[in-house]
C-alpha cells in the first residue's frame, strides 16, 4: 500500500534557517527572486509588459506587515495550489510553464523562505493567463487557505504581505528593508522601489567607473582593474588587483551576481589559487548556485570559467610587463608570490620573473637576469641559513651564488632549466664552494693539523673532522659545513635514542645503510687571528677548549638547531673560559 510523505513544515523552516540558508536576510532575497522570475515570465508571453517590484516596509503606525508587490505574470487557482503549497515541486514548474532556463529560481523553495521572519503570509494575485484573482493565506504552522476573489485585485501581477513573526519584527524594519533590496537588487535589470524610492543602478556599475566601483566594493582603490569576459556562460565582470599583498592562503572572496541578482560577496574557486591577489565582480547567466543561492556549484563549468579568467587575468600581467615597467616593478613587489607561482608552469610569467623579481644574491639583490649576464649559469643553495654562511666567503672569493631558500624560488630554478637547458641554473653543494677555498701556507697548515690532532676526541664527540682553509674574510674564523648523507645518519642516530626498540632498530638499519663518515665539516680559517694563535697553543686542554669554541661559534654562524650535546659544549667552554681566566689572576 503506498502512502505519501508527511511534512512538518515547522521542521522545514528550522532546517532552512539553520542549515539551507545562512541567515534570515535571505528571505529579502528570495522574494525579489520571485517577483523578477514572474516578471521575466509575462514578458515572454506579452514582451511590453511593464517591468516593476514595489516594496513597502513596515508602518510603525500599522500592523507591522511588509507589502511586496510587482507586475509579473501572476497564479492562476491551480497554479497557487501546484506551486505555492507543495515544497520543492520544481518539475510542476516546468510542466505549467514556469520553465527554470532564464529564470532565477531553480529548487522551488522561494516563497518558503518569508516563513524565516514571518509567522503569516497573505498573497494575492491575478493571471495574465486569465481568470479572477486568487486570495492565498498561509502561517508557519503549514496551514494554507486559498480562495478566488474577483475583487481583491484588478491589474495582472501579484502583491505578497508578510507579518512578522516574534522577535523578527526588525527585520521587516524600513532601513533593513531598504539596505537588503539594495544590497541584493540594486542590479536587477528591472525597475525596483522601496516606498518612492527607486534602488535599481540600470547599467553596471564596473562598466561605467570601474576603478570607483572597485574602491566601493573593497574599500580601498585597486591597484587596476582588468575587464573579464566568458561569453560561454554569459559571464561580463571585473578582476581587482588589490594595491597590497594578502596572505597566498587567504580566501578569495569574490561578488558574483546571477542574472544580475547577487549570489554573495564572498564567493570562492572563482579564479585559480596563484591569483589570491585578485578580485572579481561579475555577473553571469549560466554558473549553477547551489541551493542557498550563496555558493556556486563546484562542476565542470566552473572549472572551465575558473581556467579562462586566470587565462585573462595572465594576459593582464604579459602586456603590463610589455608596457609600463614600474608599475610591473611595483607589482611584483606587491604580489610576488602569486606571479612566481604562476611562473612554475607558465613560460610568460617565468620571463616576467626573470626580468624584474630581485632575488638574493652574493652581489646583493638582482634580478635572474641581471645575475645570469654577470656569471652565466645561476648556481644556487636552496637553504636560507646555508646561503647566509656561505655567501660573505663566496663572495669574497669572486663566486656567484643565489638564494633559492624562499617560496617558489627551487621550482622557478628548475623550470628556467627545462626551458633553457641545463646550464642555466645548477643547485651547489657546500663542499663545492669549500674546494673554491686556498690552501694555507705549509708551516700554518702543519701547526693546524698537530693542533687539530690533539683534539682529536672534541671533534668525535661532535661528529666532525676539520680542515685548515685559507680565504676571506679574515674576521670568519671557521665555516661549519654539513654532509647530507652524514646528516641524514646523525638525525637518525639521535631519534633512535629516544624511540622505542622497534623503531630504534628499523633507524638502526638506516644508519647502517648509510655511508660512513663525518657528518660535519669544520673549515678553520688560517687568515683568521684566533685559528692562528690556535697553532702556537702548547697545553693539550687549552687546545681541545679552543677547537670547540671554535665549533659552537661556527654552530651558531651556521643557524642550525643545537642538539643537547651542543648546548653542552656551549656552556662548557665559556665555564672552561671563566675557570682559567679566574686562575690567572
Amino acid at each position: 500500500m503506498a502512502h505519501t510523505f508527511g511534512v512538518d513544515l515547522r521542521g522545514i523552516i528550522d532546517l532552512l534557517s539553520h542549515h539551507l540558508y545562512s541567515s534570515p536576510r535571505v528571505y529579502a532575497r528570495e522574494l525579489l527572486q520571485n517577483a523578477v522570475d514572474a516578471i521575466t515570465a509575462r514578458r515572454a508571453l506579452q514582451p511590453d509588459a511593464p517591468g516593476e517590484v514595489v516594496v513597502e516596509p513596515v508602518d510603525p503606525r500599522g500592523n507591522g506587515t511588509l507589502r511586496i508587490s510587482d507586475t509579473g505574470i501572476g497564479l492562476t487557482e491551480r497554479e497557487v495550489h501546484d506551486l505555492l503549497s507543495t515544497l520543492g515541486r520544481t518539475s510542476k514548474r516546468d510542466e505549467l510553464g514556469f520553465a527554470r532556463q532564464g529564470f532565477l529560481g531553480q529548487f522551488g523553495v522561494g516563497l518558503l523562505s518569508a516563513f524565516l521572519v514571518a509567522e503569516r503570509v497573505h498573497l494575492v494575485s491575478r493571471s495574465a493567463r486569465g481568470g479572477p484573482a486568487v486570495r492565498w493565506t498561509a502561517d508557519a504552522a503549514g496551514n494554507y487557505e486559498v480562495e478566488v476573489d474577483e475583487s481583491a485585485r484588478a491589474e495582472v501581477g501579484t502583491t505578497i504581505e508578510l507579518v512578522p513573526s516574534r522577535d523578527a519584527e526588525h527585520w521587516l524594519e524600513h532601513d533593513v528593508v531598504r539596505a537588503l533590496v539594495g544590497e541584493y537588487g540594486e542590479l536587477l535589470p528591472v525597475t525596483v522601489r522601496v516606498g518612492d524610492e527607486v534602488v535599481t543602478a540600470g547599467e553596471l556599475p564596473w562598466l561605467t567607473d570601474p576603478l570607483g566601483y572597485g574602491e566601493r566594493v573593497l574599500g580601498v582603490a585597486p591597484f587596476d582593474a582588468i575587464p573579464v569576459e566568458v561569453p560561454a556562460v554569459g559571464l561580463t565582470g571585473v578582476a581587482y588587483v588589490l594595491p597590497r599583498g594578502v596572505h597566498p592562503g587567504a580566501r578569495q572572496s569574490h561578488r558574483v551576481y546571477l542574472k544580475r541578482m547577487l549570489v554573495g560577496d564572498a564567493i570562492e574557486g572563482l579564479l585559480p589559487d596563484w591569483a589570491y591577489f585578485v578580485r572579481c565582480v561579475v555577473d553571469t547567466s549560466s554558473l549553477r548556485p547551489t541551493a542557498s543561492r550563496e555558493a556556486l556549484y563546484q562542476d565542470e563549468t566552473l572549472l572551465v570559467v575558473r581556467e579562462e579568467l586566470g587565462r585573462q587575468v595572465r594576459d593582464w600581467l604579459v602586456r603590463l610587463d610589455a608596457t609600463d615597467p614600474d608599475r610591473t616593478a611595483a607589482l611584483l613587489d606587491a604580489h610576488h608570490l602569486g606571479i612566481k607561482s604562476l611562473a612554475r608552469v607558465d613560460e610568460e610569467m617565468l620571463r616576467l620573473v626573470e626580468r624584474w623579481l630581485p632575488f638574493e644574491t652574493t652581489d646583493g639583490a638582482q634580478s635572474l637576469r641581471q645575475f645570469r649576464r654577470k656569471h652565466g649559469t645561476v648556481l644556487y643553495l636552496s637553504d636560507v641559513d646555508e646561503f647566509r654562511q656561505l655567501a660573505p666567503v663566496a663572495h669574497a672569493q669572486g663566486m656567484g651564488l643565489l638564494n633559492a631558500g624562499y617560496a617558489y624560488d627551487l621550482e622557478i630554478l628548475e623550470r628556467l632549466v627545462a626551458v633553457d637547458g641545463p646550464g642555466a641554473a645548477r643547485r651547489v653543494a657546500p663542499t663545492e664552494v669549500l674546494a673554491a677555498l686556498g690552501e694555507p701556507e705549509r708551516a700554518v697548515e702543519r701547526a693546524v693539523r698537530e693542533r687539530l690532532a690533539l683534539a682529536a676526541e672534541v671533534l668525535a664527540r661532535h661528529d666532525c673532522e676539520a680542515v685548515p682553509r685559507e680565504f676571506d674574510p679574515a674576521s670568519l674564523p671557521a665555516l661549519l659545513v654539513a654532509d647530507a648523507d652524514g646528516e641524514r645518519r646523525r638525525d637518525a642516530e639521535q631519534a633512535g635514542e629516544a624511540a622505542d626498540p622497534l623503531w630504534a632498530e628499523l633507524l638502526g638499519s638506516l644508519v647502517e645503510a648509510t655511508p660512513s663518515g663525518a657528518s660535519q665539516r669544520l673549515v678553520l680559517n688560517c687568515r683568521n687571528p684566533l685559528v692562528r694563535r690556535l697553532a702556537e697553543l702548547a697545553d693539550p686542554a687549552l687546545v681541545e677548549l679552543t677547537v670547540e669554541s671554535l665549533y659552537v661559534h661556527a654552530l651558531l654562524q651556521s643557524r642550525r638547531p643545537m642538539r643537547p650535546k651542543d648546548t653542552a659544549a656551549l656552556n662548557r667552554s665559556f665555564l672552561d673560559l671563566l675557570d682559567r681566566a679566574v686562575r690567572s689572576r
